[in-house]
C-alpha cells in the first residue's frame, strides 16, 4: 500500500519510518529535502506544503491509498479539505477543525461554553489598549500568549509574587501585549492577544487518533519546552521529551491519565457540536497538573506533536491497525500496543535557536551513525539538509535523538552517549537534564505537590474555582 505524508520535520521522520516497519511504501510531499524522509521515501517530493492544490498534483502523481498529514500549518491551510475534495482518502484535521490548535481563542471559548473540566479564566482581545486595561485591572498572575498556534513563540508567563518588582512586572507585561500585535503573531486571528490565569504544575501531552466518534489515546509524553537546563530560557517548539514503560508517566496516575483522556473525548464531542463537522484526525491534549483541576487544559494540537511523535512511533507495534481502521471510518475496539519500554527524545539545535535562527543556518554537522547505533540511541532529522553527502543545519531546532531502555534514566544515559558523537565547528547545544534522576525527581515533586492540595481542594468542594483577594473590594471566588 502507498503511504503519504505531508511535511519536512522529525516528527514526520519518525512516522515514515514507522510506515516502512508496518509494511507501506512511502512517499513524501515536503518543503524542504529532509535527510531522514529522502531515505526512508521511494520518492520525495518538494512542494508549497501550504498549497492544497499543489500537494494534491503530487497525490495525483503518486496516487496513495492513504495521507497523513504531520504538519499543523497545512491543516490550517485547508490542504486536508482539498485533497478530501479530490477523492483521497486523509488522516488529518479539517480545515475548520483544526481551528482547536490554530486558535487558542476558540479553544478556550469553547471548554468556557460546554463547561469542561480543566479550563482556565482567560479574555482575547484586538485592542492594545484595552488589554492592556485588563492587566492592570487583573488581580493575580498572568499567562499572555498569541492567541494564533506560533510554535511556542510569544508566550510570556509573569508571577506577581514580588511585591516589590510589582511596577517592572506591569511594564513587561504591556511591553509583551504590543509585541504580539507588532510581530503580528497571530495576523489572520480576529482577536490576537490572548490573557488567561498562570498556573503551575507538570505539563505532559495525550496524543489520540479519532475518527470523529471514537478514540485511540497513545502514551503520555512530556515535552520540554525550555530552552536551557532547570526549565530556563525562552519557550521553543520542544527540546526533548520523555515517556515511560506503560501508557502513564512515571509521576502521574492511572486517575490522571483517565481524566485528560475524558476531556479529550469532551472535545471531540464539542467541535463536532461547533463546527458542524467530525474531528478526523489527530487531536493532542497538552495538559498541566495543577491544584487547581487536577489536569488542566494549556492547549490542543491538531497533529502529533514534535518531538512527542519521537517517542511514540518508534514503539507503535499496531500502527498498520490503526491507519486501516481510520482509513475504514472506525477506529472502534483498536487499542495502541507498545513496547514496554520507556524513552527518552533529546533535541540538538544550532547556536542562535529559539531567536536567532538565521544565525543558527547553513553550518556543517558531523554524525558518526555507527557509534550512534552501538549507543543503543537512533536519529531523526528535523531541519536539516543534505548537499553532496555533507548535512547542514537549517537554523530550527537540528536533530532528535532518541533511546529506549527500562526506565527514563538509562535511556537518557544512551542519548547522552550519542550526542556526543555528534560534532560541528559551530555551537550546537542541547538539553542534558532531560531524563536525569535530579530532573525526574523534581518532577515526582511538583506532581506530588499538585496532587496533594488538588485532593484538599476537592474534598472541600473547590475543584475549578479561584478566589482572589482584591484590596478595597475584599474576596472574589470564580
Amino acid at each position: 500500500m502507498k503511504f503519504m505524508i505531508v511535511g519536512s520535520g522529525g516528527r514526520e521522520h519518525a512516522i515514515a519510518e514507522t510506515a516502512t516497519r508496518s509494511g507501506y511504501e512511502v512517499y513524501t510531499a515536503s518543503d524542504a529535502r529532509n535527510p531522514g524522509l529522502l531515505a526512508m521515501s521511494k520518492e520525495l517530493h518538494v512542494v508549497d506544503i501550504l498549497d492544497g492544490a499543489a500537494v494534491a498534483k503530487v497525490a495525483h502523481n503518486v496516487q496513495p491509498d492513504v495521507i497523513f498529514i504531520g504538519s499543523e500549518e497545512s491543516l490550517f491551510a485547508g490542504v486536508s479539505d482539498t485533497l478530501r475534495k479530490e477523492g483521497f482518502n486523509v488522516i488529518g484535521a479539517s480545515q475548520k477543525t483544526a481551528e482547536i490548535e490554530k486558535s487558542k481563542g476558540f479553544m478556550r471559548k469553547l471548554m468556557e461554553k460546554y463547561g469542561m473540566h480543566g479550563r482556565l479564566r482567560f479574555k482575547t482581545f484586538s485592542n492594545i489598549n484595552e488589554a492592556i486595561r485588563y492587566i492592570d485591572e487583573y488581580p493575580g498572575s498572568v499567562a499572555i500568549k498569541p492567541t494564533r498556534q506560533a510554535g511556542g513563540k510569544g508566550v510570556k508567563v509573569i508571577a506577581d509574587i514580588q511585591a516589590y518588582l510589582k511596577e517592572e512586572k506591569s511594564h513587561a507585561k504591556k511591553r509583551h501585549v504590543s509585541d504580539i500585535v507588532e510581530q503580528k503573531l497571530s495576523k489572520d486571528l480576529e482577536d490576537p492577544i490572548l490573557i488567561e490565569e498562570r498556573v503551575e504544575g507538570v505539563e505532559y501531552t495525550l496524543q489520540c487518533f479519532t475518527d470523529g466518534t471514537h478514540i485511540v489515546p497513545l502514551k503520555m509524553v512530556q515535552d520540554h519546552p525550555h530552552a536551557f537546563v532547570e526549565d530556563i530560557g525562552p519557550e521553543t517548539g520542544g527540546m526533548g521529551s520523555i515517556a515511560g514503560t506503560g501508557n502513564v508517566l512515571p509521576f502521574l496516575t492511572k486517575r490522571d491519565y483517565d481524566t485528560s483522556f475524558d476531556i479529550v473525548k469532551k472535545v471531540v464531542q464539542a467541535i463536532k457540536k461547533e463546527t458542524g463537522e467530525p474531528y478526523f484526525g489527530v487531536l493532542s491534549g497538552q495538559f498541566m497538573l495543577t491544584e487547581k483541576w487536577g489536569p488542566t487544559v494549556i492547549e490542543f494540537y491538531s497533529r502529533l506533536g514534535d518531538p512527542e511523535t519521537v517517542n511514540v512511533m518508534p514503539q507503535l507495534q499496531n500502527f498498520d491497525e490503526i491507519v486501516n481502521g481510520m482509513m475504514n471510518g472506525n477506529v472502534a475496539n483498536i487499542d495502541a500496543k507498545f513496547e514496554e519500554k520507556a524513552n527518552v527524545v533529546k533535541v540538538v539545535a544550532p547556536k542562535g535557536y529559539p531567536n536567532e535562527r538565521g544565525m543558527g543556518k547553513g553550518h556543517e554537522v558531523a554524525i558518526d551513525f555507527d557509534k550512534v547505533a552501538q549507543s543503543g540511541s537512533h536519529i531523526y532529522f528535523g531541519s536539516m539538509y543534505e548537499e553532496n553527502g555533507t548535512y547542514y543545519t537549517g537554523g530550527s531546532r537540528a536533530l532528535e535523538v532518541y533511546a529506549s531502555a527500562d526506565t527514563v534514566e538509562e535511556a537518557s544515559q544512551k542519548v547522552e552517549q550519542a550526542i556526543s558523537h555528534i560534532k560541528s565547528d559551530w555551537k550546537l547545544f542541547h538539553r542534558k537534564d532531560i531524563g536525569t534522576k535530579a530532573l525526574m525527581q523534581k518532577r515526582q515533586d511538583q506532581a506530588d505537590l499538585a496532587r496533594d492540595i488538588f485532593r484538599y481542594r476537592e474534598a472541600r468542594g473547590l475543584i475549578g474555582k479561584t478566589i482572589d483577594w482584591i484590596p478595597g473590594i475584599g474576596k472574589i471566588e470564580t
